[in-house]
């Protein structure tokens, strides 16, 4: 392994060992939380579970909100997102769901600060923790993680794409695994597990287009475009939660005529974090995530019977 690994290891297996003896402080809100995880940096589907579970707790008439951190948002402390707000003010991924669920959504480093504004303002009421399984500062009722492809064979950071260890799934209630993720290597005993489908609704015509995107791994959106016979004239990739400019505009312009697309193609979080910028790239095409839970209903069902059966035991 290599040496910052192994010391970053040591240092997250010293932090987690410390919440599980109760030597560091937990807090817990009134109101039940879920959270909603991974052990990567980035694109492991987090944004698009958490919206299709909202939507799954909307269709049985639960109320809830959505508790973030608003990584990258220029900002500081706790704060309502405003669904017409700005990237920059609220985070592209907390701005995304708020428009796609119409919940409240709220943003603070400091979730359980987070989340007692949102029980002063709104009532306790359940809160979905957006990237909550390394916020350990914050009590949960239900931890789900979503498992990637290669986080059985990944390394820590920095030399691979791990913020824990594999072995850390332990502490999870849910695993879910997306496509054909295999669950081999991952070390699971007694946790659930999730499977879902999970695939974009692109562009009906079949004209070559111009992709691009800012998101973690951008080769997994261009190569799903073309899975879905997308012809693509050509692609940019940004880094992830790239806040467009008029240079990026100009660009993209450029690279789309010098490509002879007829139009552009891009992310759901992309068309969030290019606000303003987004009419000057006419005619544009945003993808939609579709993820699918397989038997929603008993995952739902179980999900909802250990969140009450632990808020009885707390």
């Amino acid at each position: 392994m290599n040496p910052l690994s192994a010391l970053y290891g040591a240092a997250v297996r010293t932090r987690n060992e410390l919440y599980d003896r109760g030597m560091l402080t937990v807090r817990r809100l009134e109101g039940p939380v879920v959270s909603i995880g991974n052990l990567t940096v980035g694109g492991s589907g987090k944004t698009p579970f958490l919206i299709m579970l909202g939507e799954l707790l909307q269709q049985r008439g639960i109320a809830f909100d959505v508790l973030s951190r608003g990584y990258r948002r220029e900002t500081q402390g706790v704060a309502i997102v405003k669904p017409n707000g700005a990237a920059s003010e609220f985070g592209d991924e907390p701005l995304l769901i708020s428009r796609k669920l119409g919940v409240h959504v709220i943003v603070g480093e400091d979730r359980w600060q987070a989340g007692k504004l949102a029980e002063a303002r709104f009532g306790p009421q359940l809160h979905l923790l957006d990237d909550g399984f390394q916020h350990r500062q914050l009590a949960r009722d239900f931890d789900i993680v979503l498992v990637t492809p290669t986080d059985a064979r990944d390394s820590l950071l920095p030399q691979g794409r791990l913020r824990e260890p594999v072995a850390s799934l332990a502490r999870a209630d849910a695993v879910v695994l997306t496509n054909d993720t295999s669950a081999e290597g991952l070390q699971l005993r007694n946790q659930l597990v999730w499977h879902v489908r999970r695939g974009i609704v692109t562009p009906e015509t079949l004209e070559p287009w111009f992709a691009f995107c800012g998101i973690a791994r951008p080769e997994n959106f261009f190569a799903q475009l073309e899975g879905t016979q997308v012809v693509l004239a050509g692609t940019r990739s940004f880094r992830d939660h790239h806040g467009y400019t008029e240079e990026d505009v100009h660009e993209l312009q450029g690279l789309r005529q010098q490509a002879g697309a007829p139009a552009f193609v891009t992310t759901e979080k992309d068309a969030v974090n290019l606000g303003g910028h987004l009419q000057a790239l006419q005619p544009i095409h945003v993808a939609r995530v579709r993820m699918e839970l397989e038997n929603a209903e008993a995952a739902l069902d179980a999900m909802l019977a250990a969140v009450e059966r632990r808020r009885h035991t707390t």
